[in-house]
């Protein structure tokens, strides 16, 4: 079986972050005052990688932020200590997994997006 997730979040002082399973119908979002964008993109993302840790299952995590996504597939630098550090966390949960894929897609294609309202 394979997992499609899609994640999002925002910035400023209503942000957070959140996913949706296509499969199954989960979501969940939590609100995390005043951090980035790019910072909520990255916590939505390693609240995945947590939460379906030890799932065999092939798992598609989906993000309508291409810097996020590129940095995590190390094809963009990250010039941010704060993001470093996020990406930090994220790849050793990364390395956990057997098959993942994390993947752009555009904004009006993500689900996540659409349920969180964002």
């Amino acid at each position: 079986m394979s997992l499609n997730i899609y994640v999002d979040g925002s910035g400023g002082p209503n942000s957070g972050f959140g996913f949706f399973v296509k499969e199954t119908g989960e979501s969940f979002y939590q609100k995390e005052p005043n951090i980035t964008n790019n910072q909520a993109e990255y916590m939505a993302i390693i609240m995945v990688l947590k939460k379906f840790l030890g799932n065999n299952d092939e798992i598609n995590i989906y993000s309508d932020s291409k810097n996020t996504v590129a940095q995590l597939n190390h094809e963009y630098a990250i010039n941010s200590d704060q993001l470093r550090t996020l990406a930090m966390e994220a790849w050793n949960l990364i390395g956990k997994y057997i098959h993942l894929k994390i993947k752009w897609i555009p904004r009006n294609e993500n689900l996540a997006g659409k349920m969180l309202g964002s």
